[in-house]
């Protein structure tokens, strides 16, 4: 009798033909082309990508390198325009690519069929490349969304949307034109993977567009962050855990000559990830403007993701049973070890980095790069790299050129990834407890830049090591190379049989002495015995499709719905109004340049950051908010109440040169915003979008806005010489970019310190509604 996945028998990839199952034989063979070209797209985006990071890298430690093109006035290569590249590069052409090409050579397989169709293969191969370049000249260019993994805009989104919507039809199509009735468990991972993406970016990048290059999020504020950490958590498990765990149940037996350690594990794994992970996303936003109710309930399923990621990971390295010796000798599986064991390592780390506590302290400091890079290079990049050398020979019908090199990939990725994430570690508990530190009478102990400073030496070893692990991709783009050049000048095209439709193992209980060469992906008889219900499931494509699917979508409905329905969520500020037209225009500028990626704009209820910065962020200041601002990551300091403690001519100068006024700053020169002419006449356009938000702009406000964003202009130019004299700045600069990005920041947390216009009718009598004076005994303290 026929056993489940005979399509991956040790040693073949031909099934056997089981002579008690009678009926039609068909011939089939694998489009083996286009995992070819996938792998070699990862090859090379990924060196893209890593070389970006070690840019990025170097700017941080070296400012200088942060190169603003002057002969265009355009800083294409500053570190907030890169960083977005790196990170999309990596995620989506690395990592994206290296998905593709498993999906397409182990489903093939798996479902004894060819692809349904070469053409919908090619065009997404095609399709998913132009993507990417498209983010090369889009992200530098400062066209961005800027929300975390979805930065690129509109158009792109379209073009995403279609390319995956093809792939989901290929993928589907082939399911259900396949030969083998058992579904194994990679396949589960991969629908897994192609519904929850669909999904999430729909809901995520719903944008009203202003022209080809802009648009703002049809969220704002609170919902907007909500639903962006809902999308960048379940990005990182859908698209950076499902569909590599997938890989792992599919190569790495192959790889092990082993069949996988415990199917029933690899079942309640599964389902467990499906059931739990869509819920976890609030936790990125504890202690901010978010309900506590959301984030607590993050937390809690963020908790609970430990138990099925570590059952997955044991499943993983139990599958080596008895083949132990063989990973001393295979360096194929020597990658694989680590990366499950990376896997294991991030999936325990970002459950304890939920618990509000620990997440106090890690929240904004380099700890999360450090965990995310732990997942990236450990987890994603060793589990494409293993996968990708036990392909090259079996792709290109040839000995691989250099095991040797492999070997030391292998050693100098190892090392790469240690260099790089033990000092970010250490750097961010360092910046961590030096924001929190007071001196015995009470004060800070340090200011914002001395952190900065301190974690230098961290940085420089960071930039060694991930040069390491791109000097180690490098090698592996070498041996691919080669081994192309060794490929036979015909490839062959074996050419497969198996029955039409697979017959009574399905539905039948199993006698488990009627199987003889159990394959890789079975485990115990027992246990197929025990789930015989799962069995019918697992031929089941579509049920197994819709379960997926209402598991994320309920999950998502009953957790985001709330934030938009109940106002007591984000409480309404009575002196919160509108931006002006100028300063709209300015938030404009903040978000082309990625300001994002160095500052945040929400201070915490925690007492050493409303002692550093002011008095903690309100949900209600952000109503207006499209996109939301608050960050991730404090290279720089927080911002939301900079508008109460910096000048415009301090903002003009730090603008400039930064280091002037902040000796040890690694922010770049904006020397181009002095340089470059403000459009004041396209700020209406503006306006209209926001209108279409529901931003309450009036059509006389959106008439005169031109007029009103130079109007107020003039007004802070002339306070600057007022301040500084004539001579200080050229009064040009009133006509320039300097002077709508400062306008933005000058009223940056400045609303709640407003008295509100209009009183109460029941409380006219009585004084007008004042802040309490402990909060703006703080303020005048932070202004000091």
């Amino acid at each position: 009798m026929s056993s489940p996945a005979t399509d991956a028998r040790v040693g073949t990839d031909a099934p056997e033909k089981d002579p008690q199952i009678t009926g039609v034989m068909e011939t089939y063979s694998y489009d083996d082309d286009i995992v070819r070209k996938f792998v070699l797209a990862t090859v090379v985006w990924g060196i893209i990508g890593m070389l970006v990071g070690v840019i990025i890298a170097l700017e941080l430690v070296l400012p200088s390198l942060n190169i603003n093109m002057d002969w265009m006035f355009q800083p294409w290569l500053n570190f907030g325009r890169l960083r977005p590249l790196h990170t999309n590069v990596v995620i989506f052409a690395f990592a994206g690519n290296a998905i593709f090409a498993a999906v397409y050579y182990s489903t093939q397989r798996l479902c004894k069929a060819r692809m349904y169709s070469d053409a919908l293969g090619k065009f997404h191969f095609w399709g998913w490349q132009c993507i990417i370049v498209a983010a090369v000249f889009t992200l530098p260019f400062g066209i961005t969304q800027s929300k975390e993994y979805a930065e690129l805009e509109w158009p792109i989104d379209l073009a995403i949307a279609v390319v995956w919507l093809v792939f989901a039809f290929n993928f589907f199509g082939t399911l259900a034109r396949r030969r083998e009735r058992h579904l194994y468990v990679a396949l589960w991972f991969y629908i897994a993977t192609i519904i929850a993406i669909t999904i999430l970016h729909v809901f995520n990048n719903l944008v009203i567009p202003l022209n080809l290059t802009k648009s703002y999020p049809i969220y704002a504020g609170v919902q907007d962050a909500f639903v962006q950490w809902w999308y960048g958590h379940n990005m990182i498990a859908f698209f950076l855990t499902m569909p590599f765990l997938g890989m792992m149940y599919y190569f790495l037996p192959k790889a092990a000559n082993r069949p996988v350690y415990s199917y029933r594990l690899a079942i309640v794994h599964f389902w467990s990830l499906v059931f739990i992970y869509i819920w976890a996303g609030p936790h990125h936003l504890h202690y901010t403007a978010l309900p506590a109710w959301a984030s607590t309930l993050g937390m809690l399923f963020s908790l609970m993701l430990w138990m099925p990621s570590w059952g997955g990971m044991i499943n993983g390295l139990l599958t080596l049973r008895g083949a132990w010796s063989k990973v001393a000798e295979d360096p194929i599986l020597k990658f694989f070890v680590v990366g499950v064991t990376f896997y294991g390592m991030a999936t325990f780390e970002g459950p304890m980095l939920s618990i509000k506590s620990v997440n106090a302290l890690s929240h904004y400091t380099d700890w999360t790069i450090a965990h995310v890079h732990a997942g990236a290079l450990g987890w994603v990049g060793f589990m494409t790299f293993g996968m990708i050398y036990w392909l090259l020979p079996r792709l290109f019908q040839t000995e691989l050129w250099s095991k040797k090199l492999m070997g030391t990939h292998f050693w100098l990725g190892t090392i790469g990834i240690l260099l790089y994430i033990i000092p970010i570690y250490a750097a961010g508990i360092t910046q961590g407890l030096m924001w929190r530190a007071f001196t015995e009478d009470g004060n800070l102990a340090y200011q914002f830049i001395e952190t900065v400073t301190r974690i230098m030496p961290f940085y420089w070893v960071r930039v060694f090591g991930g040069s390491l692990f791109l000097v180690g991709t490098i090698m592996l783009l070498v041996n691919l190379i080669m081994t192309w050049k060794a490929r036979p000048k015909k490839y062959e095209v074996p050419v497969h049989q198996a029955p039409a439709l697979s017959h009574d193992y399905v539905d039948a209980p199993i006698d488990g002495s009627r199987i003889k060469n159990v394959p890789p992906f079975a485990h115990t008889i027992d246990i197929f015995n025990q789930l015989q219900w799962h069995r019918r499931w697992e031929r089941l494509w579509v049920k197994i499709s819709v379960f997926t699917f209402l598991a994320i979508a309920i999950a998502s409905l009953l957790e985001i719905v709330p934030t938009f329905i109940i106002k007591s969520n984000v409480a309404t500020i009575e002196t919160v109004t509108p931006y002006t037209p100028l300063e709209l225009a300015g938030r404009d500028i903040y978000v082309s340049e990625g300001c994002y990626n160095c500052h945040s704009q929400m201070i915490r209820p925690i007492f050493a950051e409303t002692e550093m910065y002011g008095e903690y962020s309100k949900g209600g200041e952000f109503v207006y908010d499209h996109p939301f601002q608050w960050g991730s990551r404090r290279i720089g300091p927080d911002l939301h109440r900079v508008g109460n403690t910096r000048t415009a001519s301090w903002h003009f100068s730090h603008f400039v040169d930064p280091r002037i006024l902040s000796p040890g700053s690694i922010m770049p020169s904006y020397v181009h915003f002095v340089e470059h002419d403000f459009d004041f006449d396209s700020i209406a356009s503006k306006l209209v979008a926001m209108q279409r938000l529901g931003v309450p702009y009036s059509d006389n406000e959106v008439q005169g806005a031109a007029e009103n964003a130079r109007a107020q202009a003039r007004a802070i130019m002339a306070k600057v010489i007022e301040e500084q004299g004539a001579d200080a700045y050229p009064k040009v600069w009133e006509t320039k970019d300097i002077i709508a990005i400062t306008a933005y920041l000058l009223r940056l947390g400045t609303d709640i310190y407003k008295q509100p216009e209009v009183a109460i009718e029941a409380e006219a009598t009585e004084a007008p509604l004042m802040l309490d004076e402990t909060i703006m005994e703080e303020v005048e303290h932070v202004n000091d």
